[in-house]
C-alpha cells in the first residue's frame, strides 16, 4: 500500500509561491500518493473564544484536521509576512488547537519548507516552526528554505546547483522516513 501526504503552502493568496513550492516538492516524491490542499478551500471565521463557545469549532478545520490524521506525512511550505505566518495560516492554527488536542499535528513527519522573493538565505519563520511546530505534535524530518525565488526557480524546478543539492538532500531524508515507516 502506497503512503500518503498533504502538502500545502501556509497561505491563502492564489499567487502563492508557497503554494508552488509545496506542490513542486510533493511531485519530486516516489510512490507517495499526495494531497495537495489549499487554504482557500478551508475558509475560518478570526478564532475567538467567544465564537468557538457560540458555534463550535468549524467544520472547514475538522476537515482540515482529519486530513492530517489520515495521512503518512506532512509538507508544508510556510510564507512569511512581516517575519512570521500568514493570518490565514495562523487562523488555522489557532481553530486546529481547538479540535481535541495541542498536538495539531498528530505527531506525522514533516518536510517543512519554504521560500522568498528575498535574498536572505533563511527565514525567520522558518526558525520559529522549527522550533515552535515540535510542542504542537510535528515530528520535523529535515527542513530547507529555498531564497530569491524567483531567481533560483524557473521552468517548475530549482535551477542554483548549490539550493539544488541542498533541497535534495532535506527531500531523501523525509523520502527515506515516509518509505521506512
Amino acid at each position: 500500500m502506497s503512503k500518503k501526504i498533504v502538502a500545502f503552502g501556509a497561505s491563502n493568496s492564489h499567487q502563492s509561491i508557497n503554494k508552488r513550492f509545496a506542490e513542486f516538492t510533493a511531485s519530486q516524491l516516489s510512490d507517495i500518493k499526495t494531497t495537495l490542499l489549499d487554504l482557500n478551500n478551508f475558509e475560518l471565521p478570526v478564532y475567538s473564544p467567544h465564537l468557538e463557545k457560540t458555534s463550535g469549532v468549524p467544520i472547514n478545520a475538522v476537515r482540515f484536521s482529519q486530513f492530517i490524521e489520515e495521512s503518512d506525512g506532512i509538507i508544508i511550505s510556510l510564507a512569511e509576512y512581516n517575519g512570521l505566518y500568514t493570518s490565514a495560516f495562523k487562523n488555522l492554527w489557532d481553530w486546529l488547537s481547538r479540535i481535541s488536542t495541542p498536538k495539531i499535528w498528530h505527531d506525522k513527519p514533516m518536510l517543512l519548507i519554504g521560500t522568498s522573493p528575498s535574498r536572505r538565505p533563511s527565514s525567520y519563520v522558518m526558525k520559529v516552526s522549527e522550533y515552535l511546530f515540535p510542542f504542537f505534535g510535528a515530528n520535523i524530518i529535515s527542513s530547507y528554505h529555498l531564497p530569491s525565488f524567483n531567481q533560483f526557480f524557473k521552468d517548475g524546478k530549482i535551477v542554483e546547483f548549490e539550493q539544488k543539492e541542498k533541497f535534495n538532500e532535506a527531500l531523501k531524508k523525509f523520502q527515506m522516513h515516509i518509505n521506512a515507516n
